[in-house]
């Protein structure tokens, strides 16, 4: 389910969220621990897996990311097709 343009940037509004998405850029379907780790080594962010999974959650609701169970796994994957529909909605048209 894709969320609103709203949710979009709501989602884009906070700091760790945008790192998520970096780290997912550089090395997409990570799980959650897997994140957790590279926010830490990487950036600094030690906020505890609780506070990263719901901010993938919001991630999830704004269509940003997409998840994939295998086992006891969730990887997490980046779609970035809500952002490719808000350059849209500014892109000049071309005139006939």
């Amino acid at each position: 389910m894709l969320g609103a343009v709203g949710d979009v940037f709501k989602a884009l509004a906070d700091p760790t969220r945008r790192k998520i998405l970096d780290e997912l850029t550089d090395r997409d379907g990570q799980t959650l621990f897997e994140i957790c780790n590279r926010l830490i080594m990487r950036h600094q962010i030690s906020s505890s897996r609780q506070a990263i999974s719901q901010h993938l959650d919001l991630l999830e609701a704004a269509g940003l990311v997409h998840t994939r169970r295998d086992g006891r796994y969730k990887f997490h994957y980046l779609d970035t097709a809500p952002l490719d529909r808000i350059a849209e909605r500014w892109r000049p048209k071309e005139k006939k």
